[in-house]
């Protein structure tokens, strides 16, 4: 016991390690995109147009849009449009500008800005392949993995969100959202314990890829918006194929899962799963009517159908 008088001595207890801020977000882009053939015979799935605009160029803009400044998208053959698209085109300018037609050259230059980096993936042995192959440009740094086809259409961009819970918390994010039980088995879930008071973080127990809906530990989907620190790719790297041959994100992070706190976060938002095709429509139903030039013709013409 210390004298009478003196200052007790208290055990010092180390802060939580500070997340280096996040920079990067990683775009997967190299699939083949069967499900909407045959127009993605000869253009990448992630050119589709969503009104106006490429089904990609809206997920890079949340990434933009929540602080991101580098992105990294991984290609394979026949992208060429996808790095084509986020390239500067000196002729539409000069076009546009001689037209002037100001509003759309300053959407085309907005594009061009965007500091985008490529690089491939031979073969599509799965995402978790093609996070590993964009290991050298995301070096020793947090880093965002965002799925071109998933659409989040929120009020706070749903990367800016998660970002807030990672920064907090300093561990992998995963976006997770409820889907009925009757829809749970076309993805992985999560398996977690509530963290903190929002109720809308939780610290994950297990991952399931696929369920059975009887099996099914919740019914929370993962979604894809990741975010993940760089001991993942010491992960995937000794992460066993599945019996397709690939290397699934899923099970390079039940891996890391044992080394760090996982957690999923129920993000603020409407996701729409531009990846099929009856979810492509809806989403282009509900975009265009969000535009002011054409969600009041459009609202019209839709009421009019004989449905």
């Amino acid at each position: 016991m210390a004298p009478t008088g003196s200052p007790s001595i208290r055990p010092v207890v180390a802060s939580p390690p500070v997340p280096k801020p996040l920079r990067k977000a990683v775009f997967p882009a190299a699939g083949l995109g069967t499900r909407f053939l045959p127009a993605t015979k000869a253009q990448p799935k992630e050119m589709l147009p969503l009104v106006d605009k490429p089904i990609i160029q809206y997920v890079v803009e949340e990434a933009v849009a929540s602080g991101l400044t580098s992105i990294i998208i991984v290609t394979g053959r026949g992208k060429n449009a996808i790095e084509d698209h986020f390239d500067v085109s000196y002729e539409l300018e000069r076009l546009l500008e001689s037209r002037g037609k100001t509003d759309l050259l300053e959407q085309v230059r907005a594009i061009s800005t965007i500091n985008v980096s490529y690089v491939r993936q031979g073969e599509q042995l799965g995402l978790g392949h093609a996070v590993l192959m964009a290991r050298d440009l995301v070096g020793d740094e947090p880093f965002a993995v965002m799925l071109g086809d998933d659409i989040i259409d929120s009020a706070v961009p749903c990367m800016k969100q998660m970002i807030s819970v990672f920064e907090k918390h300093g561990g992998p994010v995963i976006a997770v959202q409820q889907v009925p039980k009757s829809e749970i088995s076309a993805y992985g879930v999560i398996d977690g314990v509530p963290e903190g008071d929002s109720g809308r973080v939780y610290r994950l127990r297990d991952m399931v890829e696929k369920p059975k809906a009887e099996d099914a530990p919740s019914d929370l989907a993962i979604i894809g918006r990741y975010i993940l620190t760089p001991d993942i790719f010491e992960m995937l790297e000794t992460t066993p194929r599945d019996k397709n041959g690939e290397i699934q994100l899923t099970n390079g992070l039940r891996a890391l899962k044992e080394k760090r706190a996982l957690y999923g976060y129920r993000f603020d938002g409407v996701r729409h799963d531009a990846g099929n095709k009856l979810g492509f429509l809806k989403a282009t139903v509900e975009f265009a009517l969000k535009r002011p030039d054409l969600g009041a013709p459009f609202r019209a013409y839709l009421k009019s159908l004989d449905l």
